[in-house]
């Protein structure tokens, strides 16, 4: 399980021009699921986006996590990242999970952040989505769990 995230000062996801997840400061993750992936992984990443240190301290240092700051979540599945891009001009998809997985993991992932963290937002397993951001730093990391 992968996850792109980017600490944002604001964030939102549009469906056929509905806003369906938006967020003040805090945390965008784009989710990738891969065939392997367990309950157990989207746990151990969970872990990771809410403790994550790369937000700013009083002293202006990357020393607090999301959890610690209580900015928003905002997932959203995106496939795309678990593309295999190593050869060729074209990706590969093969290590990803069959949609019903995908869909199944990511619904884990979503219920477990929303236990444990406020606010938490999506967008739509599957959906064609139009993500709005706008990156504060800019900070970028790529998790894997």
């Amino acid at each position: 399980m992968k996850a792109l995230i980017q600490r944002v000062s604001h964030a939102a996801v549009h469906i056929d021009g509905t806003c369906v997840g938006d967020i003040g400061p805090g945390l965008l993750a784009l989710i990738g699921i891969e065939r392997d992936d367990t309950p157990e992984r989207a746990e151990r990443l969970l872990n990771k986006l809410l403790g994550y240190r790369i937000f700013n301290d009083d002293d202006g240092r990357m020393n607090l996590g999301l959890g610690a700051t209580g900015g928003g979540l905002l997932l959203v599945s995106q496939f795309t990242l678990v593309a295999d891009t190593r050869k060729g001009l074209r990706p590969g998809f093969s290590s990803g999970a069959s949609p019903a997985v995908g869909e199944e993991l990511f619904n884990t992932l979503v219920t477990l952040a929303r236990e444990r963290h406020a606010p938490v937002e999506t967008g739509r397993f599957g959906a064609d989505m139009q993500i709005s951001l706008t990156n504060d730093g800019p900070v970028t990391f790529l998790l894997e769990a």
